[in-house]
C-alpha cells in the first residue's frame, strides 16, 4: 500500500470514530467532511509533520527574491514543506508532488504557488492597466483565464490579486493594483478573485486566489517600497480596509501580509490585524501566508529580538504559513516546547492549510492539475490571445487629440519611432509570469505590420542612456512622413516591486528625441509605455496627440494598433491621477478639504491651501479620458430630494453621442457628503455604467442611490449612516462640480 493510499484508508477509520459530536451544525455537508478529515489527518499528525505544513519554499526554477536556503528538495523529501511557489510545468510539479505523495509518511500533497499577477503564459495589461478598462466582465474573464492556463502547468495557487489602495505615483507597485478609489478597487479586485477561483475549487482549472497585501501597503512613507506607513485608523478603515473585506465576502481563499508596519507594529506580527479584524470580525477562514521573508525582517524593524522571536510573534498573531524565511522550519519546535506558542495555535493554522488542500480536490488527486496534454492544448490558445487583444484595446486611455489628429488614415505615411516601438521584451511589463518577451509577444512594429500600414521605423535612442547618435536618422524619417507616432515610456523594471522612482518623467534621452523630432514640423502622436502616473506637463504642451497604453501584455501591439488607425475606439479612463508634477505627490481627486481651501470666497487669495508655482489640480483627472467621438450630458435628475431606510432615489440622466463615431462612455456617479462627524472626502465614486451608444443616438442612464452606498466608519469605527445633506454629479470624470443635492434623513 503506497503512501497515498495508506492516508486514505488511516483517514477513513479515524473519521468513523471522530466525527460524532463535532460542532459543524453552520457547515454545509461538503464542508461538514472536509473539517472531520482535517481533525482526523491532524490527530496522526506528528509536531515536525504539522510544522511542514506552514513552510513554503521557493524552488530553483525562477527566482522572484533572495534565496536564503537552496535545499527546499530535501526538505520536502522529510515532510517539511507544505507548500512550492516558482515551480511551473506539469512535468515539473508532477515529479515534485510525486516526492510529496510517495516518499513522505502521510503522503500530503503540496500547494504549487505563483505570481500570476496578469496572466500567465498569455500576458494581459498590466493590473492597473487593465483597471482603465472599469469592464467589471472583462477582467474576470482574463483573470478566469490565466487560471486555466496556470491550472494547466500545474499550479494551485496564485499570489494576487493585489488590493492596495495606492495613491503615489512614485510607489513601483502602483501598477500592480487598481488605483486611488476604495470602492472601484473592491468591485474589480472581487471580479478578479471569481475569476481566478471559478465557481467551484475543486474543478481542475481553478486556482486559490490572494488579498495582498494585508494592510495599507499602498500608503508606503515617500513612495518608498517596504517603507513604514503610519496612517491614521480613519484612513485605514475607510480607505485601505475595505477592498480586503470585500474579497472575504467574495470567499477569497488566502491573505499574504505587508512588508510594512502599522501603529508600530509590523504587519506579520499584528495581532489586530490578523486576528481581532481578520478572524473575529470579519470571519476569514482561509490561511494567511507572510509576504517573501516578512517573518525574518521583523528583528530589522526591531520589533523581535530574533528569528525564534520573529516566529513566535508570527505564529501567535494569525500567521499560518512562513514564506521562504524558514523561521517556522527551525524555530517552531523550540517555541513550542518552550510554551512560546501553544500547539493549538499551530494546529489552528495546519487546519487553514489543509482545509485550501482538500477543497482543491488534492486528496483526491494529487496530480490533477500536472497534466501535459492540457498544458499542450491551453497554453497560449488563439482565444487568449484574442482576449489579450481585447483586454489591451479597451485598456487604453486617449489623454490628448488636438485637431483630431487620431485615429490616423491607413493610407497615411507613418514615421514609427522609439525605443519600445520595436518591443517585445518591456510591452508585457512587469510581474508578467511565465510570459515570452522574445518572440510570442507582439510589439507595436509587429501590429503596424499586421495591418499594413505604410511605415518607416528608427529607434532614435534608448530608454536610458545619452546616446544621441540615431537622433538625426529618426528626424530625417520624420520630415518624410504625413504624421509621426512615437512610442516611449519607461522599461519594465522601472515599475512593480523595488521600483520606486523619484522623478517620475519620461527617463533618458526621450523627452530630447521629441524636441528633435519637433523640428520636423509634422503632427505628433506619444504612444506611452509605463506602470505609473508620470509627469507629463511638457509632453502635454508640446505633442499633439497622448496614447496611454501602460504595459498592454502579449497582444499588446495589435491592440494599440487597432486603437491608432481606429479599428477601435478609446474608453479607457484613468483609475489614477496624473500629477503636473512631481511636487503634488501624492495627488488624489477624494481628499479631504482643508479649513482654507485654495478657492474660497472672500478669502485672501494667498493665505489658502495651495502652491505658488503650480495649480492644484492635476494634469489629467481620476476618471479622465477622451474618445475619438463626442458625449453630451444632459440635465441630471434625481426622484426625491430626500432619502431614508423606506426609499432609494433614482437619479436619471440622458447621454448623447454627439461625434462621428459610435463609442463607449464610462459614466461615473459621484456624491459628498457636506458635513460629518468626522471630516470626509470632497468627492467619492458610488457608482458607474459603461455603456455603448452609436453616434447620433441618445441613451438613458439610471443610478440608484440606498443608505448603503453612503456608510462610513465613524471615530468608533462603527459602520454608519448619518443624517445630513449631500451633494451629487453624473459626469464623466471627478473633474467637475456639483449638480444636485439631497438629504439622508435617520430613523
Amino acid at each position: 500500500m503506497n503512501n497515498r493510499n495508506s492516508i486514505i484508508f488511516i483517514l477513513f477509520i479515524a473519521i468513523s470514530f471522530m466525527s460524532c459530536g463535532k460542532e459543524t451544525n453552520n457547515l454545509s455537508e461538503n464542508d461538514k467532511v472536509i473539517e472531520e478529515k482535517i481533525d482526523s489527518l491532524l490527530s496522526i499528525m506528528t509536531l515536525e509533520e504539522k510544522i511542514g505544513q506552514t513552510v513554503i519554499y521557493t524552488s530553483d526554477s525562477d527566482v522572484t527574491g533572495p534565496v536564503l536556503d537552496k535545499n527546499y528538495q530535501n526538505y520536502l523529501r522529510n515532510g517539511g514543506i507544505g507548500a512550492i511557489f516558482n515551480a511551473t510545468g506539469a512535468a515539473f510539479t508532477r515529479k515534485l508532488q510525486k516526492i510529496a505523495v510517495e516518499e513522505t509518511r502521510l503522503g500530503i500533497p503540496l500547494l504549487f504557488g505563483y505570481d500570476v499577477i496578469h496572466g500567465h503564459k498569455t500576458i494581459f495589461p498590466i493590473p492597473m492597466g487593465e483597471a482603465s478598462s472599469w469592464d467589471l466582465d472583462l477582467i474576470q474573464k482574463t483573470a478566469r483565464t490565466s487560471a486555466i492556463e496556470a491550472s494547466a502547468e500545474g499550479l494551485h495557487w496564485t499570489f494576487a490579486p493585489m488590493v492596495d489602495i495606492a495613491r503615489d505615483a512614485r510607489w513601483g507597485r502602483i501598477a500592480e493594483g487598481a488605483g486611488e478609489d476604495t470602492y472601484l478597487c473592491s468591485l474589480i479586485s472581487a471580479a478578479r478573485v471569481r475569476g481566478f477561483q471559478g465557481e467551484n475549487l475543486n474543478d481542475t482549472n481553478t486556482i486559490l486566489a490572494c488579498a495582498k497585501h494585508f494592510a495599507a501597503y499602498g500608503a508606503a512613507q515617500s513612495g518608498r517600497d517596504y517603507h513604514t506607513v503610519d496612517i491614521s485608523k480613519n484612513t485605514l478603515w475607510n480607505v485601505y480596509l475595505p477592498p480586503f473585506k470585500k474579497l472575504v465576502e467574495e470567499n477569497v481563499a488566502t491573505f499574504m501580509t505587508s512588508f510594512n508596519e502599522l501603529n508600530g507594529v509590523p504587519a506579520t506580527g499584528n495581532k489586530y490585524l490578523l486576528t481581532d479584524v481578520l478572524r473575529d470580525d470579519w470571519k476569514f477562514n482561509g490561511f494567511v501566508v507572510t509576504d517573501y521573508t516578512s517573518i525574518n525582517e521583523m528583528v530589522h524593524h526591531g520589533f523581535a529580538e530574533d528569528l525564534k522571536h520573529a516566529g513566535e510573534l508570527a505564529l501567535n498573531a494569525g500567521i499560518d504559513m512562513d514564506m521562504q524565511g524558514g523561521v517556522f522550519l527551525n524555530e517552531t519546535k523550540k517555541s513550542i516546547d518552550e510554551k512560546k506558542v501553544d500547539e493549538t495555535t499551530l494546529n489552528n493554522a495546519v487546519r487553514n492549510v489543509l482545509r485550501q488542500k482538500f477543497k482543491l480536490g488534492l486528496f483526491e488527486n494529487p496530480y490533477k492539475y500536472s497534466d501535459e496534454k492540457k498544458e499542450k492544448e491551453l497554453i497560449l490558445h488563439e482565444k487568449h490571445l484574442e482576449l489579450a487583444r481585447e483586454a489591451a484595446r479597451k485598456s487604453i486611455v486617449l489623454l490628448k487629440n488636438n485637431d483630431n489628429v487620431l485615429p490616423l488614415q491607413k493610407e497615411a505615411k507613418v514615421a514609427l519611432i522609439g525605443p519600445l516601438a520595436d518591443d517585445e521584451f518591456h510591452i508585457i511589463g512587469n510581474w508578467a509570469g511565465r510570459g515570452d518577451r522574445n518572440g510570442t509577444a507582439v510589439s507595436v512594429k509587429e501590429g503596424f505590420d499586421a495591418q499594413n500600414i505604410n511605415y518607416s521605423f528608427s529607434k532614435g535612442c534608448e530608454i536610458e542612456g545619452g546616446d544621441n547618435s540615431k537622433f538625426n536618422e529618426a528626424l530625417q524619417i520624420a520630415k518624410n512622413a504625413e504624421v509621426v507616432v512615437m512610442v516611449l515610456g519607461e522599461s519594465e523594471r522601472m515599475s512593480g516591486e523595488a521600483a520606486s522612482r523619484s522623478n517620475i518623467k519620461i527617463p533618458g534621452l526621450q523627452q530630447e528625441l521629441i524636441k528633435e523630432i519637433k523640428k520636423a514640423g509634422k503632427p505628433i502622436v506619444l504612444v506611452l509605455m509605463n506602470g505609473r502616473p508620470l509627469d507629463l506637463s511638457w509632453e502635454d504642451k508640446n505633442v499633439d496627440a497622448i496614447v496611454e497604453t501602460w504595459f498592454s501584455g502579449t497582444s499588446g501591439g495589435h491592440g494599440i494598433t487597432d486603437v491608432l488607425f481606429g479599428n477601435y475606439n478609446p474608453s479607457g479612463k484613468l483609475t489614477v491621477t496624473f500629477p503636473r508634477n512631481i511636487g503634488q505627490v501624492p495627488i488624489f481627486y477624494n481628499m479631504k478639504n482643508t479649513g482654507r481651501p485654495a478657492h474660497i470666497e472672500g478669502a485672501n487669495d494667498r493665505y489658502v491651501s495651495k502652491y505658488i508655482d503650480v495649480d492644484n489640480s492635476p494634469l489629467y483627472p481620476f476618471g479622465y479620458g477622451l474618445s475619438y467621438t463626442t458625449f453630451n450630458y444632459g440635465e441630471t435628475q434625481i426622484s426625491n430630494s430626500t432619502l431614508s431606510k423606506e426609499n432609494s432615489i433614482k437619479i436619471t440622466t440622458s447621454i448623447t453621442n454627439t461625434g462621428n463615431y459610435d463609442g463607449e462612455e464610462i459614466v461615473q456617479l459621484y456624491v459628498k457628503d457636506v458635513v460629518g462627524s468626522i471630516t470626509r472626502p470632497v468627492k467619492e465614486l458610488i457608482d458607474f455604467k459603461k455603456v455603448f451608444i452609436k453616434k447620433g443616438e441618445t441613451k438613458q442612464i439610471e443610478f440608484e442611490i440606498t443608505q448603503d452606498k453612503l456608510k462610513f466608519y465613524n471615530n468608533d469605527l462603527e459602520y454608519v449612516n448619518e443624517a445630513g445633506g449631500y451633494q451629487l454629479v453624473v459626469a464623466p470624470n471627478s473633474n467637475t462640480d456639483f449638480t444636485n443635492k439631497f438629504t439622508l434623513t435617520i430613523k
